[in-house]
């Protein structure tokens, strides 16, 4: 019989077990800040110096009233939001669900119990007959179990709990920027619909102009049938244009209005033109950054949690002790029940240590393992994300601003086209084909400047988001959920469990 596996399960039984000998008194967590596989420079690549000024409300530089009233509206009724807060609030009783494993447990029982018992059934059939014994028996009693946390098995899994509890608080609060953000960018999404709609329907009263003046030209022998069909062709595309527009429209209105939980009824009214794009926000340097973003934040309260629970698993080879107390009264008669003489009571106390369990506990060491290994990959992505979130949008900043306004030059060019060839046609210099295409052209061009503008507010939402996206006044601990817990947890990551 090959006895190596057996054996070598045994040494790492005995090696975890002696692990958790020699760390009963140390911290089983990560470090406050977990080390990352790649070196954190000093400033964004994009933006080489500058210091982070936070901004609360980012989204009031649009100096836009009805947009901050959605938005605040959002905050309130987003039903995504409103799950979040839900979720805050369920880790935050399990923080007391767990801390309560710790405390002595006290339970106050009344029972009362009536008994026939049979003398034939105890062989005494024979001197009493059919006789029975009836008897009654009344108890009132107060227990107490406690299981002593003596090598801080119970305090990790506090702490674990406490961890996840402050990691759902940055969740929450991550939430809250992006509902903000999803917010303005989609009321920044209809108002460009709107003002492609504007254009379109600007675009459709000057072809029919053009349309009635060709045809009456064709009508009196001075234009040739073809320009008046060539007229029609052109303005029936634009109708067409229009009524695409029209449905990008309808389609971003009822998203928006979903996202701030109404019925999508297709009503809301926002500004029918983009606004100008305020001056940028400051980067600030990466460490801050990863400090600051609530879902880094969030991934390292996981991977601390994570550390907790490893620690909680190794410690589970050690011996428990539990102690258990019970007082009260016990009698015949329930009205002298509480008599002195009816005082019972006990006290006793257990020692369990695991011996063979079938490999469970190595098992759920090697799961808590593989979890705070995940957890720091996890955080290591995060982070990563994060920090080229901030990079990207700071390096297409500049492009997108002359991108802009080289289109806006562009778009004039081509709308003064529109005027210069349309003359040269009446006069008969030029082929009506030129007209069409300098229309077309002009359209296009005005309608890449609108698109160009959006993308730079598109892009300065995202670079709010994220650079922090607000609320940094928001305290993980307090974002709508019971108070009480604001004073009682430990926001340092690297403190152990008390």
């Amino acid at each position: 019989m090959n006895c190596r596996p057996r054996t070598a399960h045994r040494l790492r039984t005995a090696t975890l077990l002696v692990m958790a000998l020699l760390s009963s008194a140390c911290s089983v967590a990560p470090p406050a800040q977990p080390e990352l596989p790649f070196t954190l420079p000093g400033t964004f690549a994009a933006e080489p110096s500058s210091a982070f000024a936070a901004t609360e409300r980012w989204w009031a530089e649009f100096e836009d009233e009805r947009l901050n009233r959605f938005v605040d509206t959002a905050l309130r009724d987003n039903p995504g939001l409103t799950q979040a807060i839900a979720r805050a609030r369920i880790a935050e009783a399990r923080v007391r669900s767990t801390g309560a494993d710790a405390l002595p447990q006290v339970g106050i029982g009344l029972n009362s119990t009536r008994q026939r018992q049979n003398l034939s059934g105890l062989g005494l059939s024979d001197l009493a007959g059919d006789m029975a014994i009836l008897s009654n028996n009344h108890n009132a009693a107060l227990d107490i179990s406690w299981e002593l946390d003596l090598w801080g098995r119970l305090s990790a899994l506090s702490a674990a709990a406490r961890a996840d509890f402050l990691a759902s608080g940055e969740q929450l609060r991550a939430m809250r920027q992006s509902v903000a953000a999803q917010i303005t960018q989609l009321y920044f999404d209809v108002a460009h619909a709107r003002a492609q709609v504007e254009l379109s329907e600007h675009t459709v009263t000057a072809l029919e102009e053009m349309a009635r003046q060709i045809n009456n030209r064709v009508r009196v022998g001075i234009a040739s049938p073809a320009d008046g069909m060539l007229a029609d062709a052109n303005l029936g595309s634009a109708r067409a244009g229009l009524e695409q527009r029209r449905e990008a429209l309808a389609i971003s209105v009822r998203q928006l209005e979903v996202l701030m939980g109404n019925y999508p009824a297709g009503s809301l009214q926002t500004a029918a033109t983009l606004p100008d794009v305020p001056p940028a926000p400051t980067a600030g340097v990466p460490a801050q950054l990863l400090v600051r973003r609530p879902d880094v934040r969030a991934a390292e309260l996981v991977l601390l949690g994570a550390g907790y629970q490893l620690g909680a698993a190794r410690r589970s080879f050690l011996p428990s002790l539990s102690l258990t107390g019970s007082g009260g009264y016990s009698g015949s008669e329930f009205s002298e029940l509480f008599n002195s003489s009816n005082l019972v009571w006990s006290i006793g106390g257990r020692i369990v240590q695991p011996i063979f369990q079938g490999g469970r506990l190595v098992a759920q060491v090697d799961i808590a393992e593989g979890q705070r290994d995940e957890m720091l990959n996890a955080y290591v992505e995060t982070a990563l994300n994060a920090l080229a979130e901030v990079e990207s949008r700071l390096a297409v900043e500049s492009l997108l601003a002359r991108r802009e306004q080289v289109l806006d030059g562009s778009a004039s060019a081509a709308e003064e086209a529109v005027r210069v060839s349309y003359n040269r046609y009446l006069q008969g210099i030029d082929p009506f084909l030129n007209v069409l295409e300098s229309q077309q052209r002009a359209l296009d061009g005005r309608s890449a400047h609108i698109s160009a503008r959006h993308a730079r507010i598109e892009n300065r939402i995202a670079l709010h988001l994220a650079l922090g996206g607000g609320f940094e006044s928001d305290s993980p601990a307090l974002l709508e959920v019971t108070p009480v817990a604001a004073g009682s947890l430990s926001t340092h990551p690297g403190e152990e469990p008390r």
